[in-house]
């Protein structure tokens, strides 16, 4: 005679967990499978177990992708909680850089992936086991990113706030007018730096530069002939022409190489406004976390570089 198995909330594993809020974050099986190098098969095999478990479809079909169940994000929330005390069990007490195999993700937008990362790969990979790092864009960041775990450290100048979200100031930087001295002098007056036509990022969830937000807030209007989503697209647009573009000084030794640069012409109130800081910033729950506070000692240590 065959009965049916009792559901064993036993079987629950970590790894079901963590393939559950990847398909609920990425919105598809296909792109949760990929972050997580794993086979479509696979991640579905593992949500079908954690229906069963749990007593939900979890998802449902919605046009291309898959949206979540009211159910499935209640247990998200759980589920984060219960991956979090998982980490904390296995943490124990020291961090053994040599024997590590590290896993991280980075949200960055380009300005400090390219200063900042290359190098912070470079520095951590050569000291542990093994590291994979994965970069993901931090448009305007939110607090939601580091509560959802969609990534392990947030490097931005406009730190989330939440009084779960830590952060600490990792270097400053300043604004200055770059051009193509082939074809133009650097803006000698005011007058001549709001005259001259400028290319500027506008990031792709159509958040500006608090640079370009404070100047237009102090009432300068500026002809903004082009605008591209991130500052390696500068470069191209601003070669060869009398255009000119307000960027981050720490970018001449980078994508802007081969540009000259001057100081912005402007009044010395506004002299603050091209004060440029750049913060590391991370959730609460990894304040004291071994791994993680070596891992945010690699990437000061990496800035100072980098600043200097």
């Amino acid at each position: 005679m065959h009965y049916m198995k009792k559901i064993d909330h036993l079987a629950l594993d970590g790894h079901a967990l963590e393939l559950f809020l990847a398909v609920l974050e990425e919105g598809s099986v296909t792109s949760a499978a990929t972050r997580l190098g794993l086979t479509q098969s696979a991640v579905s095999h593992a949500l079908n177990k954690l229906r069963r478990i749990a007593g939900d479809p979890l998802f449902a079909k919605s046009g291309r992708g898959i949206v979540a169940t009211a159910h499935a994000q209640a247990l998200a929330t759980k589920a984060r909680a219960l991956i979090d005390e998982m980490r904390s069990f296995a943490g124990g007490v020291t961090f053994e850089p040599a024997s590590a195999q590290l896993s991280l993700t980075i949200a960055a937008n380009d300005f400090q992936r390219d200063l900042l990362l290359p190098r912070f790969f470079g520095h951590v990979a050569a000291q542990v086991r093994s590291l994979n790092l994965r970069v993901i864009p931090s448009q305007s960041p939110s607090p939601a990113m580091l509560r959802e775990n969609r990534c392990d450290l947030l490097i931005t100048p406009l730190p989330p706030s939440g009084i779960d979200i830590v952060q600490k100031r990792l270097l400053s930087d300043h604004y200055v007018c770059y051009y193509d001295a082939k074809t133009r002098a650097a803006p000698s007056s005011r007058g001549d730096y709001l005259a001259a036509r400028h290319i500027t990022v506008v990031y792709t969830d159509n958040e500006r530069l608090d640079f370009d937000r404070q100047l237009a807030a102090n009432g300068f209007h500026r002809d903004i002939a082009i605008s591209v989503p991130s500052f390696s697209g500068v470069p191209s647009f601003l070669r060869g022409t009398p255009m000119l573009a307000s960027m981050p000084s720490l970018l001449a030794s980078g994508v802007m190489r081969g540009f000259a640069h001057a100081r912005i012409p402007l009044a010395s109130r506004t002299r603050a406004l091209a004060e440029l800081p750049m913060f590391m910033v991370w959730h609460q729950r990894y304040q004291k976390d071994p791994a993680h506070r070596w891992i945010r000692a690699q990437l000061e240590s990496v800035a100072t570089m980098a600043a200097a």
